[in-house]
């Protein structure tokens, strides 16, 4: 897994496929995330995901499954991270 910083407030994580979900789930955890995009290889946005401070645990589950789901299909994705300021 490789970060790297594209704007101030904005993180990009390269992420093999079977590891998005797990990266996803920690990103919430951190608690300081706004908005989540998960992106092919080519920059191409595969899922984007808003996230409000009421979005956590069974509401966010299907979510997670459909994010699964999506990146099932790919070997390596970009997940972009747009902070809280």
């Amino acid at each position: 897994m490789v970060s790297t910083k594209q704007k101030q407030g904005e993180e990009t994580f390269r992420v093999k496929g079977e590891d998005v979900v797990k990266k996803i789930k920690a990103i919430v955890r951190e608690g300081n995330a706004r908005r989540i995009i998960v992106q092919n290889k080519n920059g191409r946005n595969l899922i984007d995901i808003p996230l409000t401070i009421g979005v956590v645990g069974i509401a966010f589950a299907p979510v997670l499954a459909t994010v699964g789901v999506i990146t099932a299909l790919v070997s390596e994705c970009n997940i972009v991270v747009e902070k809280n300021k």
